[in-house]
């Protein structure tokens, strides 16, 4: 995104009556017009970006009403030391002069945002002045991705982003929008003109800490659900096998090598692969064999011990 004006330039914003009043519900301590520094900025439009995805225009709506009141900060790094500025507006605005691949008219999220006029913000201040510090990413959270061809969610679909199907391109809608975290200044945009980077938590899933919890906020969460049980059980006979494979290996080992310590060998079979212990397991085997020959019980071209005396074997 690009700190700008209505065109695109970087601008302060005249503070006035209103827009002081509008500041102020966010401070605590009431602040005057020299105390800060105001400018707009262009978070995010409805453009398909480099990611093949977009805002469509309803979502801009959305996200104008939860982004009010969010810090910016630097590079998405959720410090309190890096906030910087707070939007204390926004709004969504038509740009008359442009189109957007899709033949729909251009529409942007604008943001107005304050920070304090002090020692410490004024190379930030003269950074944006002169369109140095100019590209924003948002994070934020969106429940739903809708593929364009087919209507149906992006990640189940089949259709790949970015790929044409009878000439049409594949994106993802990006819809439902849920919460905004932060804006944040960056060095490369993933939208083209409006210079968003995003960073997407779907829905509910965005406060979950395991994969159940996750899966329990997606669409259809008995059919994901059951599948990481299915997934769970083939992992635990994976485990299964795989403890026995070590255990074998082991035991082959201190068969040939009594002069090493079980406790090392079981230390050293942890931390191979199913491969590696399957190779060590055929190299002790055939050392075992060629050292341990299997008895026979048959011997021909060999005289018989016994002098050949009949029933000799059996004789007390």
């Amino acid at each position: 995104m690009n700190i700008q004006k209505e065109t695109g330039a970087a601008q302060g914003v005249q503070v006035n009556e209103a827009e002081l009043t509008e500041i102020n519900r966010l401070a605590r301590t009431p602040l005057t017009a020299e105390q800060i520094y105001t400018f707009s900025v262009r978070l995010c439009d409805n453009e398909i970006d480099r990611d093949f995805e977009r805002f469509p225009r309803e979502t801009l709506n959305e996200l104008a009403a939860l982004f009010a009141g969010t810090t910016g900060i630097f590079d998405h790094e959720w410090s309190a030391k890096n906030q910087t500025a707070r939007l204390y507006r926004t709004e969504v605005v038509r740009d008359a002069a442009a189109v957007t691949r899709t033949g729909e008219g251009r529409w942007y999220l604008k943001g107005y945002a304050y920070m304090r006029r002090t020692a410490d913000n004024e190379a930030l201040i003269a950074d944006i002045e002169a369109g140095i510090k100019k590209e924003v990413s948002i994070g934020c959270a969106v429940r739903r991705c809708i593929c364009s061809i087919c209507g149906e969610e992006l990640s189940r679909c089949g259709h790949v982003r970015g790929q044409l199907y009878n000439g049409k391109l594949c994106f993802g809608e990006l819809r439902e929008a849920t919460d905004a975290f932060e804006w944040s200044f960056v060095a490369v945009p993933a939208q083209r003109e409006a210079g968003v980077v995003k960073q997407f938590r779907f829905g509910p899933a965005a406060a979950a800490t395991t994969l159940k919890e996750l899966l329990a906020a997606a669409p259809e969460p008995e059919k994901w659900l059951s599948a990481l049980e299915d997934l769970e059980k083939q992992a635990d006979l994976g485990r299964r096998y795989l403890e026995s494979l070590r255990r074998e290996v082991v035991r082959l080992e201190l068969l040939e090598r009594r002069d090493v310590d079980e406790d090392t060998l079981r230390t050293i079979a942890e931390k191979l692969s199913e491969p590696e212990l399957l190779e060590m397991k055929r190299a002790c085997e055939k050392r075992l064999e060629k050292r341990f020959p299997p008895p026979v019980q048959l011997c021909y071209g060999v005289q018989s011990r016994d002098g050949g005396e009949k029933d000799g074997a059996f004789l007390i």
